[in-house]
This record gives structure tokens, C-alpha cells and sequence, in this order.
């Protein structure tokens, strides 16, 4: 069992929600990740890139993710019962590269919370010039690369062993390898499975954040369990300023609508009208920062979502469904909007309403239903988001477990993973006999290679 002392403090959570990182070390002594660094050579040389299959090939990485100081970061970050997704790929930096461009992982989530995070780990020691991650330190609040400050590039150095937990939408890259030496990075992708109820970190009594961080509050106040929708006393004076807020909301400058998207989440119910009517907006821009507000102010924002999954046009439908499944548990009076949303012709809305419903209902047994059906959807987005919200369930999703079955051959490599989570933490006498099953008959052999076939 883990000790708390192997938990983030505080002033490391907090460095965390401003950046989108934390760096941490693993106790595992050098001599082990240059084993790991020599195994990752001879896979390349001989077989090429494992991509998922990084870990049934080079089993030895697990240690470094099991390692204490990594374990206390994720804890902290996404909760006691994090999930290593399926996915996971070794980067390879050949020497003399030109490097990558920025980029996001994530894509457009259209959320500020973290439900998924990456990990780098070196097997070696990695300075400047073998070209090491490069990230843009609190660009994961971000979508476009001027606001992300694409020049203010921050190189991820460390020794073998570092390992880096970071928010899936930072924006990083491969930098230049201008050695000539060979660069290994190991990312492995992780989801939070349990809305935060309370801190999962060393908590203690940290202060105040500023009045023009209210971005980060939020961020901080979700992460400590708090429920949103709280409307104080000073947000109460401003509602006066509705109309400038909306105008800023709509800036081209992203970090000027960001402010107002926030500022207007604190004002509760009279800013709710002219934010609904924003949702049709037809810059991506503006539809964004209007569903950064409505999640952010939270419960005052549910009902007029609900009627919003009602709307002719699809793309609000979905961005109401969207909305509602950042909000997460404070959003539980939608659940029944959502389970309808499950039936939409829209495959967007349908795969946003699987994804609510897993962060909305994962409280509720009655959301189990709807979400067996979306793994007979045609779409692999709704089998996937459908598997997914049925792990978040847990327990509660007992009665899927023909379902989960059912897709654990399913074309779509994740729908396959997240069905065999959602079996793992369902955790029935039947779960576990169908996960079992199908864990020996898939079982992937390390020491076989084209070398040695059996």
C-alpha cells in the first residue's frame, strides 16, 4: 500500500494545474533502465516499434510505473484508481533529427479538467542536445498555438528514470536531436476513472488563489471535490457587466474570451440565456468558450443543457451533451436527457452522451441500460465511449457484463481495452471469469520474436 508521503503537497498540485506537469523520479537504481534502454535498442533493431504492445515486450517498464514516486503523482492527480489506458508508444529521436512541430495529444476536449494525463519516461539520460520532450509550461488550457506562447519552449531534461506526468492537451514535441546518440521516450496514456469527492493528495490548508485566476480555482476547486455552481456575493455585483463579458467572450485574442468564460461562470443564472444562445455560434472559437463557462458555473447552467439536447440542430445538441459530461456530478438532474440522447441520430451526440454518462452517472446503476446498447453503435466512438463510461461505472455496471463480452472481440482495439477494464472493476465472480478467459486465450509471449517463434 502506498504512504502518503509519496503524494503530491500542495504547492505541487498547484504547480500542476498553473503548468500542466510535474517531473518526478523513480527509486529504481541506474543499472535497471539501462537494461531497459538496451531491451528498447534490440526491439527496434529486430522488430521495429512495439507501439501498444510496448509493455508484453519490454515487461521490465512496468516497474518504472509502479515505482513509488510515479504512483503518488498519478494518485494525486487522477485519483486512487487511475486506469493505464491501452495505448502507449515508444518515441524514437534518431540522431541528427529536425525534431517535431507543437502539437496537442489530446485535440479539441473543450475541457479543463483532468480526466487524462501522459507520462514520459527516459530510459536514459537526456540533455539538450540528444533531444529531449519539449513542452509549453500551462499551454494545456490552450487551443491555438499564439496563445499557447509556441515560443516559450521548456526542454524536459532529466536522467534515466525521469518521468514527467502531464496533462493530455500540453503542447510539446520532439526537439532536435543534434547528437549522435539514440533518444527513447516511453509515453504511456492514463484516465481518471472517479469524479473527485475529495483530495487525493497531501492536502493541507493552501491559500487563496487571485481574483484573475479564476480558471485555475475551478480547476483546484474540482480537484478538491468541491461542487461547482456556487455564485459568491461579489460575483452577485457583477452581473451588471453581462453584456461586456459576452462581448470579450467572443475575442479573437483566446485569452481574453477565457477570462470572460470564467468570469460570466461566476455569475450564476442571469448569464445563462446569453450563453445557451451561443452554443449555435458558428466559430469553434466562441462555442468553446461558451461551454467553458457553462460547465464551470455548473448547477444554476443544467436545466437550460437539458433543453439544449433537445434543440433542432445537431452540433447543440452535442455541444450540450459535451458540456454535461464536463460538468460531471453536479450535472446528475440530466441523466435521464442523456440516456434519451443515447437513441440521437447524431453519432457525435451519442458518443458525447456515452462519455456523460459515465462521468455523470457513474453513481447510478440505471445508466448501465443505455450504455450496453451504445456498444452495439455502429460508430466505434460510441462502442469506445460506451466501454469507457461502463468501467467509470464499476460495480454499478454488473449487468453489462454479456455486453462487455460480447465487444472484447470488437474491431476497435479500445473498445477492447476499456470492455476489459470495465470487467476488472466490475469485479463479479462472472466479471472476473470472462476477463480470465479472455486474458488466456489473448495472451501475448514476450520471448517470442521472429527470431524464436516457439
Amino acid at each position: 500500500m502506498l504512504d502518503k508521503t509519496a503524494l503530491l503537497t500542495d504547492a505541487q498540485m498547484r504547480f500542476f494545474i498553473v503548468n500542466g506537469y510535474v517531473t518526478v523520479k523513480t527509486d529504481l537504481p541506474p543499472e535497471f533502465h539501462r537494461s531497459v534502454f538496451e531491451q528498447t535498442a534490440a526491439v527496434f533493431e529486430k522488430e521495429g516499434n512495439p507501439g501498444n504492445n510496448l509493455l508484453p515486450r519490454i515487461p521490465a517498464v512496468r516497474q518504472v510505473f509502479d515505482s513509488r514516486a510515479v504512483q503518488g503523482a498519478l494518485r494525486s492527480i487522477l485519483g486512487e484508481d487511475y486506469y493505464m489506458q491501452p495505448h502507449r508508444h515508444c518515441h524514437y529521436n534518431q540522431p541528427a533529427s529536425q525534431g517535431q512541430n507543437m502539437h496537442q495529444d489530446g485535440g479539441k476536449r473543450w475541457s479543463h479538467l483532468t480526466r487524462w494525463m501522459l507520462a514520459f519516461y527516459y530510459p536514459q539520460d537526456t540533455f539538450q542536445a540528444l533531444g529531449p520532450t519539449g513542452i509549453l509550461p500551462g499551454s494545456h488550457y490552450y487551443n491555438t498555438p499564439d496563445s499557447a506562447r509556441i515560443n516559450e519552449e521548456l526542454p524536459l531534461c532529466g536522467e534515466a528514470g525521469t518521468v514527467t506526468i502531464a496533462h493530455y492537451d500540453l503542447w510539446h514535441r520532439a526537439m532536435p536531436n543534434r547528437s549522435e546518440k539514440r533518444r527513447y521516450m516511453m509515453k504511456f496514456l492514463f484516465a481518471r476513472m472517479s469524479e473527485p469527492r475529495s483530495p487525493s493528495w497531501n492536502h493541507a490548508q493552501a491559500g487563496p488563489w487571485q481574483n484573475d485566476q479564476r480558471m485555475f480555482q475551478h480547476v483546484w476547486n474540482w480537484h478538491c471535490g468541491q461542487t461547482n455552481g456556487g455564485m459568491s456575493q461579489a460575483s452577485r455585483s457583477g452581473a451588471g457587466c453581462i453584456s461586456k463579458l459576452m462581448e470579450a467572450l467572443e475575442s479573437d485574442w483566446e485569452p481574453t474570451g477565457l477570462h470572460a468564460a470564467y468570469a460570466l461562470s461566476g455569475l450564476g443564472a442571469p448569464a445563462v440565456p446569453g450563453l445557451i444562445e451561443r452554443l449555435g455560434n458558428e466559430s469553434e472559437a466562441i462555442c468553446r468558450n461558451t461551454c467553458y463557462a457553462l460547465s464551470a458555473m455548473g448547477t444554476p447552467a443544467v436545466g437550460a443543457l437539458i433543453g439544449a439536447l433537445r434543440d433542432g440542430d445537431w452540433r447543440i445538441r452535442d455541444r450540450a451533451a459535451e458540456t454535461l459530461g464536463d460538468m460531471g456530478l453536479p450535472a446528475r438532474a440530466a441523466l435521464p436527457a442523456l440516456v434519451q440522447a443515447m437513441q440521437d441520430e447524431s453519432e457525435e451526440v451519442r458518443s458525447h452522451a456515452a462519455e456523460a454518462l459515465g462521468t455523470v452517472g457513474q453513481l447510478e446503476p440505471t445508466t448501465a441500460p443505455a450504455l450496453i446498447s451504445g456498444l452495439r453503435d455502429e460508430h466505434g466512438c460510441v462502442r469506445r465511449n460506451a466501454a469507457l463510461a461502463l468501467a467509470r461505472l464499476g460495480a454499478h455496471a454488473r449487468d453489462a457484463v454479456d455486453a462487455l463480452q460480447a465487444v472484447l472481440f470488437d474491431e476497435d482495439r479500445y473498445v477492447r481495452g476499456d470492455a476489459a477494464h470495465a470487467l476488472h472493476r466490475i469485479g463479479t465472480p462472472e466479471a472476473r471469469g470472462v476477463l480470465l478467459r479472455f486474458l488466456t486465450t489473448s495472451r501475448w509471449c514476450p520471448l517470442t520474436t521472429p527470431d524464436s517463434t516457439f
